[in-house]
């Protein structure tokens, strides 16, 4: 069961970046304030995962399997959940870009929490930080994008930046 949940938190994972890599294609034919929040949104989920790895150094709270062969090894902290708040700020992010597929990411996020307290590598107040820690680092998106608008516009307008942006 801790095999499936793990490939299955890990694929969810990875689906986020999949979705933010077609997010992002289809926001380069749209208008600036689009794409930035395209660009920003996965920004941010970087960000959160940044401030998870920090807590992690400063909490240092050992994971509920520390006595099962398959745990990460001792120093690898379990507070708060990196998967989690990875999963959390990725569906925020997708909520502020596009709404539907922000609804599906996140009951796939509270999936992954999920699966990481089955999978024994997290209590449950680590994947509930995480979602938290991540979805509050996501909202800073939305006020990051609206600044970042005007400089969208400018980079769209040159060839290179219109290139990695669209028109």
């Amino acid at each position: 069961m801790e095999e499936i949940a793990n490939t299955a938190a890990e694929a969810i994972i990875g689906g986020f970046v999949l979705t933010y890599a077609i997010v992002w294609f289809r926001a380069r034919r749209q208008g600036p304030a689009r794409m930035s929040l395209a660009v920003v949104a996965p920004l941010m989920v970087a960000f959160a995962y940044l401030v998870s790895e920090v807590l992690k150094v400063l909490v240092k709270e050992e994971r509920p399997c520390r006595g099962l062969a398959a745990c990460p090894e001792v120093g690898d902290w379990s507070f708060p959940s990196n998967h989690a708040t990875i999963a959390g700020a990725a569906a925020v992010g997708l909520i502020l870009v596009h709404r539907v597929l922000g609804v599906v990411a996140v009951v796939l996020a509270v999936l992954v929490a999920v699966a990481r307290v089955v999978e024994g590598v997290h209590y449950p107040h680590d994947v509930l930080v995480g979602l938290l820690l991540g979805a509050g680092v996501a909202l800073v998106a939305g006020p990051l994008a609206r600044v970042m608008t005007p400089v969208v516009a400018r980079m769209r307008a040159r060839s290179g930046g219109a290139l990695l942006l669209g028109r």
